[in-house]
Formats: C-alpha cells, sequence, structure tokens
C-alpha cells in the first residue's frame, strides 16, 4: 500500500506536467486570433491537441463538449470556459497574438486571462480525473468551451444549455476570480427611455416640454425602491446615467432620452424589473436586451459548502459571464485576476494557473465525499 507521502508527491508531479502542458496549449490559443463569433480555428486547434493528449470530445458548432460519465447515478459537475475574447484594445505595447516573448513566470496576450487560463486549468483538472479511469465516488464531469460568451451570441452556452440541462446538476463556471469561489454575480439591465411632448416657440411658452416630463420620470426612478432584497447582494441598484434634448435654445424639447443603468439581483429578472418601472413611467422605455441575468448559488449549496470547508474566500462579483445563461447550481471561480481583462497588455502568472490546477482538483477531490444531490 502507498504511503500518504507516496501519493501526495505523484499528485503533485502529475499537476506539475499538467501545468506545463496547459501552458503550451494556453501560449498556442493565444497565438489564433478568436474574438467572438470568429472561433472556428482556435477551437480546431483545441480539439486537435485534445484528440493527441486522448480526451474524447465532440464539437458542436465552435463549442467543445467531452463527458465522462462513469456512474449515471452519481450527480454530474459541468466545469465550462469560454474560448473567445474581446478585440484588443489599441494601447497593447507588444503584439497580442505573440506570447512567446513575455517572461518566464508569465503569460502574456489577448485571452491569456479572460479566459484562456481556465480553459487550460479546467482541460488539466478534467484530464487528471479521467485518465486513469477514476473510482465511482466522484461525480460524473463535463467539459464544456464555449464561444460567443464575451459577445452573448447565441451559438455559446445560450444554444447548448437546452441539451446540458438534461444531464448537468452542478456546475463552475471558469472565469478570472484569483481562485475565489463568486457564490453571486449582478446582472445587467440598460434601458433606453424615451419621453414624448410637443415642440414649440420657447418665447410664447408653447408645446409640451418633453424634458420636465423626463425629469418627473427620472425623479420617480430616484425614489423608487424594490421591496425584495437579495441576502447576498442586497438591493437592486439603479441610476440614470445619461440624458439627451433638445435642438436649440429656443425651441421646446418634443423628445428627450436618456439611460437607466440597473444591476439586478436574483430575487428579480429583467422582464419584471422593466415591468415594475414601466408602471411608475410615463415615458417609452425599451430594454436593450432582457438575457443579462443575475445569478447565484442554491441555497445549502454543497459547492458553496466545499469552498468553505477548503479555505476558499467566497465574494458577490459585480460582473457577468455564461453562469446567466444555465440554470442548475453553481458558482464562479477561475485563475487570473478579473481586473486585468479587457484591458491593454493582457498576462497570468504561470503560479496562477498552476494554483487553478490544483485547487480544481482539490475541490472535486472534496465533492466524492459528500451528497450532491440535492434534497
Amino acid at each position: 500500500m502507498l504511503s500518504a507521502k507516496t501519493i501526495f508527491l505523484r499528485m503533485e508531479n502529475k499537476i506539475e506536467r499538467l501545468t506545463v502542458e496547459a501552458v503550451e496549449l494556453l501560449k498556442e490559443m493565444i497565438a489564433i486570433p478568436s474574438p467572438s463569433f470568429e472561433e472556428d480555428a482556435v477551437c480546431g486547434h483545441v480539439c486537435k491537441w485534445l484528440t493527441d493528449h486522448g480526451v474524447e470530445h465532440r464539437r458542436v458548432g465552435n463549442n467543445i463538449i467531452a463527458e465522462h460519465i462513469a456512474d449515471p447515478t452519481r450527480p454530474t459537475l459541468m466545469l465550462c470556459a469560454h474560448m473567445d475574447t474581446v478585440s484588443p484594445s489599441p494601447e497593447y505595447s507588444f503584439d497580442p497574438y505573440k506570447p512567446e516573448n513575455c517572461p518566464e513566470d508569465m503569460v502574456q496576450g489577448l485571452g491569456s486571462n479572460d479566459d484562456g487560463a481556465s480553459v487550460v486549468s479546467m482541460i488539466a483538472a478534467y484530464r487528471y480525473f479521467t485518465a486513469n479511469a477514476v473510482n465511482m465516488k466522484y461525480p460524473n464531469l463535463i467539459l464544456v468551451l464555449s464561444c460567443e460568451e464575451e459577445r452573448s451570441g447565441k451559438n455559446g452556452m445560450t444554444g447548448l444549455w437546452p441539451e446540458l440541462a438534461q444531464k448537468v446538476d452542478f456546475a463552475i463556471v471558469g472565469e478570472p476570480t484569483g481562485m475565489k469561489a463568486a457564490t453571486s454575480e449582478r446582472g445587467l439591465l440598460v434601458i433606453d427611455a424615451t419621453a414624448h411632448g410637443i415642440s414649440g416657440h420657447a418665447a410664447r411658452n408653447e408645446g409640451e416640454n418633453a424634458l420636465y416630463r423626463a425629469l418627473k420620470d427620472i425623479e420617480r426612478l430616484r425614489s423608487h425602491v424594490f421591496e425584495k432584497v437579495s441576502p447576498r447582494m442586497g438591493k437592486v441598484n439603479l441610476n440614470v446615467t445619461q440624458i439627451k434634448a433638445g435642438t436649440a435654445h429656443n425651441v421646446i424639447p418634443d423628445r428627450c432620452d436618456f439611460v437607466i443603468d440597473i444591476r439586478p439581483t436574483e430575487q428579480y429578472d429583467n422582464e419584471e424589473i422593466l415591468n415594475e418601472l414601466q408602471e411608475i413611467c410615463t415615458s417609452e422605455l425599451k430594454p436593450r436586451n432582457l438575457v443579462n441575468r443575475s445569478s447565484a448559488t442554491f441555497e445549502d449549496s454543497p459547492l458553496q459548502k466545499a469552498a468553505e470547508a477548503l479555505g476558499i474566500g467566497t465574494f458577490s462579483s459585480p460582473t457577468t459571464s455564461d453562469w446567466m445563461r444555465i440554470t442548475c447550481d453553481a458558482i464562479k471561480m477561475g485563475p487570473g485576476e478579473s481586473s486585468r481583462s479587457h484591458k491593454k497588455d493582457e498576462f497570468v502568472f504561470v503560479r496562477e494557473i498552476e494554483d487553478g490546477i490544483h485547487t480544481y482538483i482539490r475541490f472535486i477531490d472534496y465533492l466524492k465525499d459528500s451528497s450532491l444531490r440535492s434534497e
């Protein structure tokens, strides 16, 4: 029988090898431009890499799904991250697609932090548990590498979830969180509001001033209280952030446009908020979209209990992710830092990738001794 020390050393050696391979794959991915809706090449490259490393998978559009269902009676945990990137900032001080020139302790380039580090770390953790036909005490695993996340496209997780929802009980959404576990994230609802009036000559005080109508609605919005309060995130945040009216100093404006920025909690869906605000406003309210909903880990979630047991810090995330496109119990957790995302000179440290792999493995390992089935 192997000693605990021998088992530990073997695990550490394996994680070290997985880290080296993960870093190399990440560099290869960065070298392939993959903005949202243009992920064909990077998806094909990752598919070939998985095949070369013995990982069975299937390609669905520009998404990749790998499944390890060891025991259908056990619950299934999904590891998901996205392969697409934003467009590069013109302020980059180096070529965002040439990671080979970076220092040894980091990987630089577009998508390195968001979300490549999570992609390669999740692949490594998935391989760790599936390569040796891990025993039945572990949850089944599904690895999903998606596209179009940055632009909320319909062919990414939005299109995949109807099928996956039939199989997945729990999920870890890979995003740069410093390997802390986000147990909630605010949604986003942006509303374009228009107040209508009747134009006229200001000298004769003619018409109906649309600006005044808008101001009355803005005051109603400013004083409005959403009754349901989230135990994790608190109240819904609402701010009017832009306003535009008038064509000349002597013309009563017949139209006033203003923008409402709302950060919902899991207590409301976006359509519910829209309807509630339309009831108190005379202005016409048009949402830019209704899909960026808020998310929160379920009450008494085994995922949150695992995070607490392993000493992983928890927090409420201000940013959105593919979490808003799935409906199962989930947390958001991945290597890197959100503050580096969508900025020039993006990077991730190699040690962060190694820690990400190690933490995912510890997390999944902990779940083998806990019941993941919701009662």
